[in-house]
């Protein structure tokens, strides 16, 4: 069973997004939070595999209960749910260390795919997110690490491609006869190349710098 908390200060979507997520018989719904701080109490109490986190909430809004949640607890895993598409959140959800960044009109196959990628560890961008994502990066100015001049080697581009399809690493290590340890050498090396922090900017700047196209 995958156990997941819901955090969201309107009740009438707390109990439509639990009802939705019942429906599944490998999930369960172990608590919610009608904002912030609750929803980072809850988390530590109840230890939950997915938390489905709203932005806009009072006393403490979901980024900074994101912040908090992976601060203490690095091992808990946060997909955003959310009205908010603007690029801003997008990309300070991700960078946060969100898992997935959903919105609230998302298919309920989406949504559960992403809860179900999220308790597997992977990190699930829609084809609509990464590209708007992509497009935020090429309008923000240059970083230490310029994507566009890095050389990112046939190997890491081939465990990057698989990297985006949601594959874990012994999965990609199996693919492509290797070791896992390979595999985090290869996603270190990228991510130095690109200067990203995580699988889901790694991705969104390869897709900006043309190593991997734009909608996988």
């Amino acid at each position: 069973m995958i156990r997941i908390l819901i955090a969201d200060d309107h009740l009438v979507v707390r109990e439509g997004v639990r009802t939705m997520l019942e429906i599944q018989p490998d999930f369960e719904v172990v608590g919610e939070a009608c904002d912030g701080e609750e929803a980072v109490s809850l988390a530590g109490k109840l230890q939950p595999d997915v938390i489905l986190m709203d932005l806009r909430m009072p006393r403490l809004d979901g980024l900074g209960a994101i912040r908090a949640i992976r601060r203490q607890w690095p091992q808990l895993k946060v997909v955003i749910l959310t009205t908010y598409d603007d690029d801003a959140n997008i990309v300070q959800g991700l960078q946060a260390g969100a898992r997935g960044y959903m919105l609230k009109d998302s298919s309920r196959d989406a949504i559960f795919a992403a809860v179900r990628a999220a308790a597997r560890g992977e990190t699930l961008l829609q084809p609509e997110v990464a590209a708007r994502v992509v497009a935020h990066l090429d309008a923000a100015p240059a970083q230490a690490a310029d994507p566009q001049d890095a050389t990112v080697s046939d190997r890491e581009r081939q465990v990057l491609a698989l990297v985006a399809e949601g594959q874990r690493n012994k999965e990609i290590a199996d693919a492509l006869g290797i070791t896992e340890r390979t595999v985090k050498a290869h996603l270190a090396s990228v991510f130095n190349k690109l200067g990203a922090t995580s699988r889901a900017e790694a991705i969104a700047r390869a897709m900006a710098a043309g190593v991997l196209p734009p909608h996988r």
